[in-house]
């Protein structure tokens, strides 16, 4: 199972649109659960509610602008490679004040999809995409150029 665990409900009518889709689209290769935690301005009350639902059995990845950095067919392959020994990937997504210190030691590694900063919702998207993405590379299926 991929869980992607975030803070904020998505407002935006595209967005949600976007991450339905996506969503449809994963739960055809793999089974995807999106668990929405409320948006606080306390981090310290985010990272009880992370810590209260995270895992610490799954790999759990940390969403995190200092994290690494893959292309897309990298991704795919790393994706495959944790699978090979953990039937769960928990992504975390933080708050707009990041991830306390507590619930990145608590993951195994983080990952950074870019430099810039991206809404919530958008990158939400964006991660779902990139998911479908892996999916479709790693199954040899025409989506990836």
């Amino acid at each position: 199972m991929i869980k992607v665990i975030c803070i904020g409900k998505i407002k935006e009518e595209y967005l949600k649109d976007l991450i339905i889709d996506y969503t449809k689209r994963i739960n055809k290769y793999h089974k995807l659960e999106i668990i929405e935690l409320k948006d606080n301005e306390d981090i310290k009350k985010e990272r009880d509610e992370i810590l209260n639902i995270i895992n610490p059995n799954d790999y759990n990845i940390a969403l995190c602008i200092d994290g690494k950095t893959y292309n897309s067919v990298d991704f795919a392959k790393h994706i495959a490679n944790i699978f090979i020994t953990n039937s769960n990937i928990t992504f975390i997504i933080g708050g707009s004040n990041g991830l306390s210190d507590e619930v990145i030691t608590l993951c195994k590694e983080k990952i950074s999809f870019s430099t810039l900063t991206f809404p919530h919702g958008l990158f939400r998207g964006i991660l779902l995409e990139q998911l479908y993405r892996t999916f479709k590379i790693n199954n040899n299926e025409r989506y990836h150029k």
